[in-house]
């Protein structure tokens, strides 16, 4: 990750540790040369955005890899789909955990830590690796509707209070006074708490598609194509519709490109685990899909 944002900070409490900062000479995530580096450094951990994890986990040099080496991945900065994660554990095992966190809020708010990924006895274990963990310590977060806390199993705007939230957005009172307010940082993020305090997050409120007066939470109808065995990357927006107001459509990138699922498969995946007002009534084949050098899904 970009030594400006999240793996800057992250190398303080490794240097506070005695821990040495390893720079992989290409400057990007190629599976041999993360191989070679787990081979060279004992109680090696970094953090990647899901993209990455996913890149790594299916990179045959990893499989093939000695990973005695590898203590951790921490794992953020964007949607990590369950059929991924599963992919990522079948290689990594409990090596994996995840934080949720924002610029405005560095660099964690919530945390879903190894155990969890480890306890797979747990009869939610499905759910809670859907989520984004527990708020970390000295950190307060609630899901709100206007202004109300909402209690667990109800979906809102997620909001955050505590010593690491920003004090505002540098010039811009606007911007401020917008995402600070009463002492709270209003994330955008739209979120429900379990009864156990996990949080999990459905979507950014500016990625929400209202088609006929429902909402609908792309990342929900993303994991539903995921399912499906040749289908290796989804992302979902909406698109202006007369009748509809919006209409849900689908970017689909195919584990084989010359076998591209057919778009009654893709229905089926769908129907079987979501609403049928939430399946895509469109799907755009492509090859890859966009993303930022963060790692981050540019829709």
């Amino acid at each position: 990750a970009p030594l400006s944002h999240g793996s800057g900070l992250y190398g303080l409490p490794h240097v506070a540790r005695g821990g040495v900062s390893v720079v992989p000479q290409s400057g990007g995530v190629a599976g041999e040369e993360i191989a070679a580096l787990l081979g060279r450094w004992p109680g090696m951990s970094f953090f990647a955005a899901p993209t990455m994890v996913k890149r790594l986990a299916d990179d045959r040099a990893i499989a093939d890899a000695d990973l005695s080496h590898l203590k951790t991945i921490i794992y953020g900065g964007a949607p990590m789909y369950l059929a991924d994660l599963e992919d990522a554990l079948a290689v990594f095992g409990p090596r994996l955990a995840q934080i949720y966190g924002q610029g405005e809020a560095p660099m964690t708010i919530t945390g879903l830590p190894k155990a969890d990924h480890a306890d797979r006895n747990h009869p939610r274990w499905r759910d809670r690796m859907q989520s984004v963990g527990v708020p970390r310590t000295d950190v307060e977060v609630r899901v709100v509707d206007d202004g109300r806390e909402l209690p667990a199993g109800e979906t809102g705007e997620v909001a955050v209070r505590g010593d690491v939230v920003m004090a505002g957005y540098w010039n811009s009172p606007d911007a401020t006074a917008e995402a600070l307010r009463d002492g709270w940082l209003y994330t955008g993020d739209i979120g429900s708490f379990d009864a156990d305090g996990y949080l999990t997050l459905r979507d950014r409120s500016k990625d929400l598609i209202i088609s006929g007066g429902m909402n609908i939470y792309p990342r929900e109808v993303e994991e539903a194509l995921l399912r499906h065995p040749d289908v290796r990357a989804a992302a979902v927006v909406g698109r202006p519709d007369v009748k509809w107001g919006e209409a849900v459509v689908a970017f689909v990138v195919a584990a084989d490109r010359v076998a591209q699922p057919s778009v009654s498969d893709l229905d089926r995946t769908c129907l079987d685990q979501i609403a049928r007002f939430k399946r895509p009534k469109d799907y755009r084949f492509v090859d890859a899909l966009p993303t930022n050098n963060y790692g981050k899904v540019v829709k």
